[in-house]
């Protein structure tokens, strides 16, 4: 009614923290191009799976994301740095995603 007008604006800057859930990540998977920076880069999945350090695709699905058929996708955000009750400012697989695919929205 009478600030329904405000609300919607407000919603929709907030929208981005929306779609980044816990971790304040947001994925965009349309601009991923299956390069594997990030998934090589994240400490989370190095630790869970060393033979990512050495650039190559996780062989297992305890990792935080991989890549499936050219695009990233998240298996378990809840290993990410970034996923409470921890939240590291980590922006690792930020920083090395030159797509823009990833980004940290807070």
């Amino acid at each position: 009614p009478k600030y329904r007008e405000n609300l919607e604006k407000l919603q929709e800057l907030l929208k981005p923290l929306y779609e980044a859930a816990e971790t304040l990540i947001k994925i965009e998977e349309e601009k991923c191009i299956g390069c594997g920076n990030c998934i090589i880069a994240c400490p989370a999945n190095v630790s869970i799976d060393p033979k990512v350090g050495k650039g190559l695709n996780p062989v297992n699905n305890e990792v935080v994301f991989t890549v499936v058929d050219g695009k990233i996708k998240v298996l378990n955000i809840e290993k990410c740095r970034r996923y409470p009750p921890h939240r590291m400012n980590c922006r690792i697989c930020e920083e090395v995603c030159f797509s823009e695919a990833i980004k940290v929205v807070a």
